[in-house]
């Protein structure tokens, strides 16, 4: 009986030695990433025209950043089916496994409705060859104030946009 008893014992020890803890930790975000992939705007207060759309690789995201002749501050970024050319709802393809449509408050064109901005290349704005996530930067038009870009992605991934003083900047992380 006691050794009967003994062996109880040393079971339970044994199983509350060897348990995981119950509240164990979630693993820390991606790069401390924690932006998520919905819609994102800003709402246009300042008006300037676009003059450059250029990227960036970083260690955790791509970049792409619009460049303006003065202050910009509206931005609509959102994952779409099917990016869309401005005015005429056109579709405009663009590679990759997801796409966001990205619609800032810059133009490109000015008062006079001379350009500004004049892509050498409507269907590759940018060089992403060897990026980890983008796939393709598109033009979709410049409308009524507004200018937008198909941005082709891997997958449908983490994204932020914010502005600085003269841009308009949006990442793209690598992961989850």
């Amino acid at each position: 009986m006691v050794r009967k008893a003994l062996l109880v014992l040393s079971a339970l020890t044994l199983s509350v030695v060897m348990a995981p803890a119950a509240s164990a930790a979630a693993p820390a975000p991606y790069c401390g990433i924690t932006w998520g992939s919905q819609a994102k705007s800003g709402a246009p207060t300042t008006g300037s025209e676009l003059v450059d759309i250029r990227a960036g690789r970083h260690d955790c995201y791509d970049r792409l950043v619009f460049d303006a002749n003065g202050p910009v501050d509206g931005y609509w970024v959102s994952y779409v089916d099917q990016v869309t050319m401005d005015g005429s709802g056109e579709p405009v393809p663009v590679r990759g496994g997801a796409r966001l449509s990205v619609s800032i408050g810059a133009p490109s064109y000015n008062q006079s409705y001379e350009e500004t901005y004049i892509p050498a290349n409507r269907r590759e704005l940018v060089n992403v060859t060897g990026y980890q996530t983008f796939r393709q930067a598109a033009w979709a038009g410049s409308w009524e104030g507004t200018t937008t870009v198909g941005l082709g992605v891997r997958a449908r991934l983490p994204f932020r946009v914010f502005t600085l003083s003269d841009r308009v900047i949006v990442d793209v992380a690598h992961l989850w």
